[in-house]
């Protein structure tokens, strides 16, 4: 075959001249059709990588598909987001599928627009991670196009698919840690936002702490959840008036590690010891929270195998199925320094947990 010009574009009929295949071969493993052989599908890719061809999502998406789907966070700085992408990787590996990936900065609004626009262009299904968008609107959303969603809870939820922990069982955890520790004060601070719905994870967590709390036999008013708004300030200003307050706690729950982390930093600018004089517990379990000079103790809802199931999950509602999946999966707790100080004295009497709780020691 004569060498090819570089002005010349590389089609799919090239790739079928440079492999020995004919066109309909070509086009067989670029749809992952049923029926080619791996020794074809080997041959064909090896010329595509060797000329360097690229699809033309275009034309794919005429044809019925692009092999690109959109993956949508709620923001960039949550520090857990990262394992449910290394998830989406692991679940997209060895398949044509691409991710194009957008962030809504946690506003409904914002996050409309760029779903519309992953729509327009074409996208074969939707990943959305934190989103803040309703339950009807992601039912609006799925009449377009496959979508899954993390962080959101609607096991009722029929034209859409999702994959998240049990975040009641979560908080319940946490608040179980924190008697067996012998913290007698325990708090929690949550996320404060005006457009949460009932199926945001905080709210979950927020349940299942407090029900841990009076099935331990405190009282409504023992039973303390502040808010903060997103941002590190907000954060700050809400341990600071908690720790001023006239029973200021002895425990304190970020509803998630990037909570939680600033809960730290603020524990100890403010002249506390961690965890003698308050212990802390976050949510998620990301890498930081390993890190020496954080040590922290935080709840493990296994990010990576939640990206993994939601991947599964949109690749199976792209190739058909219409009957609705919710994956679950039971989170732990994973014991650090934070909150492992040796408060359970001689003698306490101490409220008793409900449940023991799933520990991992670290």
């Amino acid at each position: 075959m004569a060498p090819r010009q570089k002005s010349e574009r590389v089609t799919i009929r090239t790739v079928a001249e440079d492999a020995g295949v004919s066109v309909a071969a070509v086009s067989k493993v670029l749809r992952d059709a049923y029926g080619v052989s791996d020794a074809m599908r080997l041959k064909v890719r090896q010329s595509m990588d060797k000329l360097s061809y690229r699809p033309h999502s275009a034309a794919r998406g005429m044809r019925g598909q692009t092999y690109t789907v959109g993956v949508l966070m709620a923001d960039i700085k949550n520090p857990f987001f990262p394992d449910i992408i290394d998830g989406i990787d692991d679940g997209l590996a060895g398949t044509q599928y691409l991710p194009l990936f957008g962030i809504g900065r946690g506003s409904s609004s914002v996050e409309r627009a760029i779903v519309h626009a992953m729509v327009d262009r074409q996208i074969d299904g939707l990943i959305m991670i934190g989103q803040r968008m309703a339950t009807a609107d992601l039912d609006a959303i799925a009449s377009e196009v496959p979508i899954v969603v993390i962080g959101h809870h609607a096991p009722e939820a029929q034209s859409f698919d999702s994959a998240n922990n049990d975040d009641v069982r979560g908080g319940a955890i946490v608040a179980e840690h924190m008697l067996a520790q012998g913290y007698r004060r325990p708090a929690m601070i949550t996320l404060g936002r005006n457009d949460l719905m009932s199926a945001d994870v905080s709210q979950k967590r927020e349940r299942g702490f407090a029900d841990a709390l009076r099935g331990a036999g405190f009282a409504e008013h023992d039973i303390r959840i502040a808010s903060a708004d997103d941002g590190l300030d907000d954060v700050t200003a809400t341990v600071r008036a908690l720790l001023e307050s006239p029973e200021p706690p002895d425990a304190i729950f970020g509803w998630a590690d990037y909570y939680a982390l600033e809960v730290l930093s603020a524990v100890r600018a403010l002249g506390f010891r961690v965890p003698d004089d308050i212990g802390i517990i976050g949510y998620d379990n990301a890498a930081p929270c390993a890190f020496t000079q954080n040590n922290l103790t935080s709840v493990d809802q296994f990010g990576r195998e939640i990206g993994r199931q939601a991947t599964r999950l949109l690749i199976e509602r792209i190739k058909g199925r219409t009957q609705a999946e919710h994956f679950v999966v039971t989170p732990r707790l994973v014991a650090r320094g934070s909150s492992m100080a040796p408060r359970v004295k001689a003698g306490d009497t101490l409220p008793s947990p409900s449940a023991q709780p799933d520990v991992a020691h670290k």
